[in-house]
């Protein structure tokens, strides 16, 4: 084991009087617990109210904080102590905001994992983490095999929704009767503002995951800057993320931003298929909706579409990835609402650039959110002016002040002063929107000529046949760099010869002519990650 199981306190790591929490007015106790982004709703006398629903069922807001308190005691009752971790492997369904705040309540840290982990990488998260707890859904309960129990300190499986199916864990208990007969009211465990409060883990597309701590004031920063700004919730508002919760992006939109004002989040469990989406937007009447740019393009598309009543809609979100001018008016041709697009990240832990319903350009990720400070700076570390591409810094109070255990990586992307480098490029037009222009070190040389994926892959988004595609470099055998491009077309039958290279005529006349991919390979579908994302990887693995 690597890392010890203490919690440092990390307040002299976070200024605490930054010029992004003066601009949105953000004040917070020294000493303060961030479950009372939900347990707040009871002193408000919103217990009544609608905390969460879906087809798991219903809870108010006093059933939710009474479920959150018997977790916390549930916990305590295992023997962790201050600051331990809890891993939750959990699907969207009310027990997730229970056990979450329940261990947050309580003093622990729990873990937001991916539900698509394999084995292998769920033993290097226990391992890293230290968690001796964990959270589970019955149907994942087998992923927690001899594999991903060695050497680790893992101690107890708590199982919901059901039996556990051949897990290797020491102690395995049902959640249920386990929890039946606790306490349902928990005082808030005495937290600095700046103590560890949870963590996220990064895809690990490009190394070892890393573990990104986020602090016990960082939800309520994330809502007071983007939420309070970009989306005005109220609590009359249904929120439905089709993102996870485990996904940073559907963290916020599920958990912290509804509950923050005494909104309903709409959870969704399952693989969200087109026509579970249609049928949870018909029953449950969400007013806020948040998607990705490939899952707009799988609505859009599916033929159940054109039947399902969207009015109760007043408000689409998409993050995450560039929204093309194709799926931004299939969209509103659809619903009547323009997607507003905005950009995030986990080490920020929600959005930082967006445009808004009222100010917005296609294709850009938006304006700055209020709350964060953002500056392009070439590599030299020159500060670069409008209309000059520059690599994106972020500065915001929800920004990561650590991976865990990791100070080479820490040292790479927390930069002096609470800086997030981003290593994104961008281009910022004169009225401040920001657009986006891929990596700092995805430029690549094609015939002698530096080219960069994405602007090929934005060109090709765009021809009216084509429903997604992936443009990516990768090396010959004689080490020189070419660009291939997964396409799916919108016709199920066409000629794959002349398709191929009508697309690529297309680039030639779209941009100059060096820039056309040389390859083309159609699929039915592009493969997705568990945030919903294009997955590259696998792509790039099937050349």
């Amino acid at each position: 084991m690597s890392n010890p199981l203490t919690v440092p306190l990390i307040a002299d790591q976070v200024p605490p009087d930054s010029a992004g929490a003066r601009e949105i007015g953000f004040a917070i106790p020294e000493r303060y617990n961030a479950s009372r982004v939900l347990f707040d709703n009871l002193a408000a006398g919103r217990g009544d109210r609608c905390a969460v629903t879906g087809p798991s069922g219903a809870r108010s807001y006093a059933e939710l904080c009474a479920d959150a308190a018997r977790w916390g005691h549930g916990f305590r009752g295992l023997g962790l102590e201050r600051g331990d971790r809890v891993l939750l492997f959990l699907d969207d369904t009310p027990a997730y905001p229970a056990a979450f705040f329940g261990a947050v309540r309580a003093g622990y840290v729990p873990l937001l994992i991916n539900t698509l982990t394999p084995p292998d990488l769920l033993q290097f998260y226990l391992a890293d983490s230290g968690a001796t707890v964990a959270v589970v859904d019955a149907e994942f309960s087998a992923r927690f095999d001899a594999t991903a129990c060695a050497d680790t300190r893992l101690r107890t499986l708590v199982i919901v929704h059901g039996a556990p199916d051949n897990s290797a864990a020491p102690r395995v208990i049902a959640a249920d009767a386990w929890l039946q007969g606790l306490p349902d009211q928990l005082d808030e465990a005495d937290t600095h503002r700046n103590e560890m409060a949870f963590w996220m883990y990064s895809s690990g597309s490009t190394g070892r995951p890393k573990g990104i701590v986020h602090l016990q004031h960082d939800m309520a920063y994330s809502e007071a800057a983007f939420a309070r700004n970009i989306l005005k919730l109220t609590a009359d508002d249904v929120c439905f993320s089709v993102p996870k919760i485990f996904f940073a992006y559907g963290f916020g939109n599920s958990i912290t931003f509804p509950f923050s004002v005494g909104a309903t989040a709409l959870l969704l469990p399952g693989q969200p298929k087109p026509e579970t989406i249609f049928a949870a937007i018909e029953r449950f009447r969400p007013t806020v909706f948040f998607g990705l740019p490939t899952l707009y393009t799988s609505l859009t598309k599916a033929a159940s579409a054109g039947r399902t009543d969207f009015s109760s809609l007043r408000l689409s979100v998409s993050a995450a990835e560039v929204l093309s001018a194709e799926v931004f008016n299939g969209w509103k041709a659809l619903t009547g609402l323009e997607i507003v697009e905005g950009l995030g990240s986990t080490e920020v832990l929600h959005i930082y650039l967006s445009n808004r319903p009222e100010q917005k350009k296609l294709g850009a990720a938006g304006l700055r959110v209020p709350g964060y400070e953002l500056m392009l700076r070439d590599k030299d570390g020159r500060t670069v002016d409008d209309d000059e591409e520059g690599i994106l810094w972020v500065r915001g109070d929800s920004n990561t002040p650590l991976y865990w255990n990791r100070p080479d990586k820490t040292a790479e992307t927390v930069r002096d002063g609470g800086w997030i480098y981003t290593g994104d490029r961008f281009l910022r037009d004169r009225d401040g929107f920001h657009f986006f222009r891929g990596r700092a070190d995805d430029l690549i040389k094609i015939s002698g000529q530096w080219v960069y994926p994405l602007e090929v892959e934005l060109c090709l988004a765009d021809h009216p046949d084509v429903r997604e595609c992936a443009v990516m470099a990768v090396e010959l055998p004689d080490r020189r760099m070419t660009l291939t491009a997964a396409v799916v077309m919108n016709a199920t039958a066409f000629d794959e010869a002349q398709t191929a290279k009508a697309l690529q005529d297309y680039v030639k006349g779209k941009l100059l002519p060096y820039k056309y991919p040389r390859q083309i390979t159609f699929l039915d579908e592009l493969p997705k990650t568990g945030t919903g994302k294009i997955d590259r990887q696998a792509l790039l693995r099937a050349q």
